[in-house]
Protein backbone atom coordinates (compact mmCIF):
# COMPACT_ATOMS: atom_id res chain seq x y z
CA UNK A 1 0.00 0.00 0.00
CA UNK A 2 1.44 3.15 -0.98
CA UNK A 3 2.13 5.86 1.69
CA UNK A 4 -0.44 8.57 1.92
CA UNK A 5 1.84 11.86 1.93
CA UNK A 6 -0.92 13.33 4.21
CA UNK A 7 1.43 15.73 7.48
CA UNK A 8 -0.41 16.51 10.08
CA UNK A 9 1.46 18.87 12.40
CA UNK A 10 0.59 19.42 16.01
CA UNK A 11 2.27 20.71 19.25
CA UNK A 12 4.42 18.22 21.00
CA UNK A 13 3.11 17.43 24.96
CA UNK A 14 5.07 15.87 27.50
CA UNK A 15 3.30 12.73 27.04
CA UNK A 16 4.94 12.63 23.41
CA UNK A 17 8.34 12.52 25.20
CA UNK A 18 9.39 8.63 25.03
CA UNK A 19 8.11 8.81 21.28
CA UNK A 20 10.41 12.25 20.55
CA UNK A 21 13.02 10.49 22.13
CA UNK A 22 12.75 7.45 20.80
CA UNK A 23 12.33 9.45 17.35
CA UNK A 24 15.85 11.18 17.95
CA UNK A 25 17.83 8.49 19.37
CA UNK A 26 17.44 6.24 16.33
CA UNK A 27 18.41 9.02 14.02
CA UNK A 28 21.61 9.71 16.25
CA UNK A 29 22.42 6.56 18.01
CA UNK A 30 25.75 8.22 19.47
CA UNK A 31 24.22 10.53 21.36
CA UNK A 32 20.41 9.02 22.35
CA UNK A 33 17.96 11.12 24.74
CA UNK A 34 15.69 10.37 27.57
CA UNK A 35 12.82 11.06 27.68
CA UNK A 36 13.69 12.94 30.96
CA UNK A 37 15.88 14.97 28.73
CA UNK A 38 12.91 15.50 26.14
CA UNK A 39 10.59 16.58 29.42
CA UNK A 40 13.21 18.97 30.53
CA UNK A 41 13.50 20.77 26.91
CA UNK A 42 10.17 21.15 26.65
CA UNK A 43 10.62 23.99 29.27
CA UNK A 44 12.67 26.07 27.41
CA UNK A 45 11.52 25.33 23.41
CA UNK A 46 8.23 24.49 21.64
CA UNK A 47 8.31 21.76 19.45
CA UNK A 48 6.43 20.94 16.45
CA UNK A 49 5.75 17.39 15.38
CA UNK A 50 5.03 16.11 11.88
CA UNK A 51 3.29 12.63 11.40
CA UNK A 52 2.22 10.66 8.81
CA UNK A 53 -0.07 7.84 9.05
CA UNK A 54 0.35 7.85 12.70
CA UNK A 55 4.14 7.98 13.12
CA UNK A 56 6.87 10.47 14.11
CA UNK A 57 8.42 11.84 10.83
CA UNK A 58 9.78 15.62 11.75
CA UNK A 59 10.32 17.68 15.11
CA UNK A 60 11.02 21.14 14.88
CA UNK A 61 12.35 22.86 18.21
CA UNK A 62 11.60 26.55 18.65
CA UNK A 63 12.15 29.66 20.57
CA UNK A 64 10.79 33.08 20.70
CA UNK A 65 12.51 36.31 22.34
CA UNK A 66 12.27 39.60 21.41
CA UNK A 67 10.09 38.81 18.76
CA UNK A 68 12.64 36.63 16.61
CA UNK A 69 12.09 33.06 16.41
CA UNK A 70 15.01 30.93 16.67
CA UNK A 71 15.06 27.48 15.04
CA UNK A 72 17.06 25.13 17.83
CA UNK A 73 16.04 21.49 16.49
CA UNK A 74 15.18 20.25 13.46
CA UNK A 75 14.89 16.68 12.44
CA UNK A 76 13.15 14.52 9.45
CA UNK A 77 13.04 10.94 9.10
CA UNK A 78 12.86 9.20 6.20
CA UNK A 79 15.15 11.51 3.70
CA UNK A 80 12.34 11.18 0.97
CA UNK A 81 9.73 13.06 3.30
CA UNK A 82 12.22 16.33 3.39
CA UNK A 83 10.23 18.57 1.45
CA UNK A 84 6.79 17.80 2.54
CA UNK A 85 7.38 17.54 6.12
CA UNK A 86 9.91 20.55 6.20
CA UNK A 87 7.06 22.58 4.75
CA UNK A 88 4.85 21.35 7.00
CA UNK A 89 6.53 21.85 10.00
CA UNK A 90 7.77 25.42 8.81
CA UNK A 91 4.36 26.32 7.84
CA UNK A 92 3.08 25.67 11.35
CA UNK A 93 5.49 27.75 12.90
CA UNK A 94 5.82 30.52 10.57
CA UNK A 95 1.98 30.50 11.40
CA UNK A 96 1.86 30.80 15.49
CA UNK A 97 5.26 32.80 15.06
CA UNK A 98 3.09 35.59 12.85
CA UNK A 99 0.22 35.33 15.64
CA UNK A 100 3.49 36.61 18.11
CA UNK A 101 3.84 39.31 16.11
CA UNK A 102 7.62 37.78 15.19
CA UNK A 103 9.89 39.92 12.98
CA UNK A 104 11.88 37.23 11.94
CA UNK A 105 13.07 33.61 12.08
CA UNK A 106 16.49 32.20 12.44
CA UNK A 107 18.83 28.79 12.09
CA UNK A 108 21.88 27.84 12.30
CA UNK A 109 23.48 25.95 10.36
CA UNK A 110 27.26 23.99 10.61
CA UNK A 111 30.04 26.86 10.25
CA UNK A 112 30.26 25.48 6.42
CA UNK A 113 26.96 24.11 5.47
CA UNK A 114 26.90 21.55 2.37
CA UNK A 115 25.37 23.12 -0.47
CA UNK A 116 22.32 20.77 -0.38
CA UNK A 117 21.91 22.39 2.96
CA UNK A 118 21.50 25.57 1.93
CA UNK A 119 19.41 24.98 -1.24
CA UNK A 120 16.81 23.13 0.80
CA UNK A 121 16.16 26.09 3.14
CA UNK A 122 16.71 28.49 0.63
CA UNK A 123 13.58 26.60 -1.46
CA UNK A 124 11.61 27.96 2.03
CA UNK A 125 12.56 31.60 1.66
CA UNK A 126 15.69 31.04 4.43
CA UNK A 127 18.82 33.14 3.16
CA UNK A 128 22.35 33.23 4.46
CA UNK A 129 23.32 36.36 6.25
CA UNK A 130 25.90 38.13 7.87
CA UNK A 131 24.99 38.36 11.39
CA UNK A 132 26.54 41.77 11.38
CA UNK A 133 24.29 42.89 9.06
CA UNK A 134 21.07 42.37 10.90
CA UNK A 135 19.53 44.97 13.64
CA UNK A 136 20.28 45.01 16.75
CA UNK A 137 17.70 42.73 18.25
CA UNK A 138 18.17 39.73 15.55
CA UNK A 139 21.43 40.22 15.64
CA UNK A 140 22.03 39.73 19.67
CA UNK A 141 19.45 36.35 19.06
CA UNK A 142 21.99 34.93 16.34
CA UNK A 143 24.88 35.47 18.72
CA UNK A 144 23.17 33.68 21.21
CA UNK A 145 21.86 31.09 19.07
CA UNK A 146 25.33 30.86 17.68
CA UNK A 147 28.18 32.89 19.09
CA UNK A 148 31.14 30.78 17.20
CA UNK A 149 29.33 31.42 13.84
CA UNK A 150 29.38 34.88 11.75
CA UNK A 151 26.22 33.60 9.37
CA UNK A 152 22.78 32.65 9.91
CA UNK A 153 20.00 31.20 7.96
CA UNK A 154 17.23 33.53 8.44
CA UNK A 155 13.88 35.08 6.91
CA UNK A 156 11.85 38.05 7.87
CA UNK A 157 8.33 37.65 8.45
CA UNK A 158 7.20 41.40 9.08
CA UNK A 159 8.25 43.73 6.94
CA UNK A 160 7.27 46.94 9.19
CA UNK A 161 9.06 46.18 12.40
CA UNK A 162 8.11 47.03 16.13
CA UNK A 163 10.06 49.39 17.63
CA UNK A 164 7.53 50.35 21.11
CA UNK A 165 6.82 47.72 23.24
CA UNK A 166 3.07 45.96 22.05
Amino acid sequence: MADSLEIRVRRARPSDAERIAAFVSQRRPRSPITPDQVRERLGTVGFLMAEMNGELVGLLGWQVENLVVRVTDFLIYPARLSLVAGRALLTAMEAAANELMCEAVILVTPRTPPPEVLEFWEAFGYHARDIASLPRAWREAAREANPISDQVMFKQLRTERILHPI
